[in-house]
């Protein structure tokens, strides 16, 4: 868990963001059991409902389920749904906003491709 929250963002949506790149980089892997909602919020000194707003998108999402009196675990498909889902963000976000920028630029998508590889090149 992090150390800290960020005032400019919904305390929930860290909570939730935190367990998906935990999932992502797979310090919490599938099968496993998640925090609780009471350990989020001792350790942040928050709401457990706070905390357990988070924890529920991700279980509406399936990215995570509940074993009565266990606790919450990660489903087997959580990785590949997080990832789906953030690459369309990522689109939504950074791609579209890209090619429209490009265009203003009067710049061709092999044109743009090929500064994205020049980049990669220079690392």
């Amino acid at each position: 868990m992090k150390n800290t929250l960020d005032e400019n963002k919904p305390i929930f949506l860290q909570i939730k963001e935190q367990l998906e790149d935990s999932i992502i980089n797979d310090t919490i892997k599938a099968g496993e059991r998640v925090p609780s909602t009471n350990e989020f919020a001792k350790y942040y000194k928050i709401n457990p409902a706070t905390a357990a707003k988070g924890i529920n998108e991700l279980v509406v999402e399936e990215i995570l389920y509940k074993r009565r009196g266990v606790g919450m675990f990660v489903t087997d498909s959580a990785k590949e749904i997080i990832i789906q889902k953030r690459k369309e963000t990522f689109f939504q976000n950074y791609i579209l906003p890209l090619r429209e920028e490009a265009k203003k630029l009067r710049i061709e998508p092999a044109e743009l491709l090929d500064m994205m590889q020049r980049e990669d090149e220079g690392k």
